[in-house]
């Protein structure tokens, strides 16, 4: 979902269970005017959003994009979804800068996580 040439490389944290990922896989069009601009105003959007956890962008350089979004519940999962703003930037994204997509949503039963001590 992102130009996120300055994400943080941190992961977003394990989560107690149950909580929802929605998994967004992209292949980019050669056109992207207006993407930068729509994209960060989607990460501004998220953010409000009731339940809303957090996000991770990974890029590889052939162009296939994954975004992964953290919900607490489905319900913050269907407002985002519904969110008109989102909404307009998905038939966007159709019409103009993704030559294919996947979307995945799924329950996360299990969750865990590491971090090396320095």
């Amino acid at each position: 979902m992102s130009d996120h040439a300055e994400a943080s490389a941190t992961p977003v944290p394990a989560f107690e269970p149950p909580y929802y990922v929605a998994v967004f896989t992209t292949i980019r069009t050669p056109d992207q005017t207006g993407f930068g601009e729509t994209n960060r105003r989607m990460e501004e959007l998220v953010r409000d959003i009731p339940g809303y956890l957090g996000m991770e962008h990974a890029q590889d350089p052939g162009g296939l994009g994954i975004t992964v979004a953290y919900f607490r519940d489905s319900d913050g999962l269907r407002q985002w979804q519904s969110h008109p703003e989102h909404r307009a930037a998905q038939r966007r994204g159709r019409a103009q800068w993704y030559e294919s997509y996947t979307l995945h949503v799924a329950k996360v039963e299990r969750s865990h996580g590491f971090m090396r001590a320095d």
